[in-house]
């Protein structure tokens, strides 16, 4: 059944939650405290600057493991890093921006990234960069993870503004998880979904 729709019943479901626990735990179990190294030290430079620059994007093109001979990375190497982080500081500033509801704030932020090469279409490599600039509060999007959501029975479909939607999807599953004594960040709900979309 699709519960995409659904609101408090679907995020109740004791097996939806123990499926997203224990994929939690494996992941946990499976990947070395050291693997976020290069995320936490990007997210302390945008902290510092309040803008993303070229070596941020990437040591988390990098973090990402996505691949760096393609048409948009020789774009983005075009532009002046103060180029880019003209764009970037915007995208920092929405995902930042406490007065909106994460999905709104990952609205405003993925919007603010698509001027850049590579920025225009696509989720993942956005996302971290997202995550980066506020990692209290976003969540890394992929194809694990958006498989991760369809064993737990939610659809994502690849229409625009598909990273608000999938926000919203980890803002009510992190509620889930806080519902049954954890607390849990966005980061906790994507590692999850990762593992299970594995």
């Amino acid at each position: 059944m699709d519960k995409t729709d659904a609101t408090s019943e679907f995020m109740d479901d004791p097996q939806d939650w123990e499926t997203l626990r224990e994929a939690h735990t494996a992941y946990k179990a499976a990947t070395s405290p050291a693997y976020d190294e290069v995320l936490h030290e990007v997210a302390l430079r945008i902290r510092a600057t309040g803008s993303i620059g070229k070596a941020d994007i990437g040591a988390l093109l990098f973090w990402k493991r996505l691949r760096a001979d393609t048409t948009w990375v020789r774009g983005l190497m075009t532009m002046t890093d103060q180029e880019i982080r003209e764009v970037t500081k915007k995208a920092v500033s929405a995902v930042s921006d406490d007065s909106l509801p994460v999905p709104a704030a990952a609205a405003s932020g993925r919007s603010a990234l698509s001027p850049l090469p590579g920025f225009v279409r696509g989720d993942a490599l956005a996302s971290a960069l997202l995550l980066a600039a506020a990692p209290e509060r976003m969540a890394v999007y992929d194809r694990r993870a958006q498989t991760g959501l369809e064993i737990l029975g939610h659809t994502l479909s690849p229409a625009p503004g598909r990273y608000s939607r999938y926000m919203d999807l980890v803002e009510r599953l992190r509620s889930m998880a806080n519902r049954h004594g954890n607390n849990w960040s966005a980061r906790d709900v994507d590692v999850a979904l990762y593992w299970l979309g594995g």
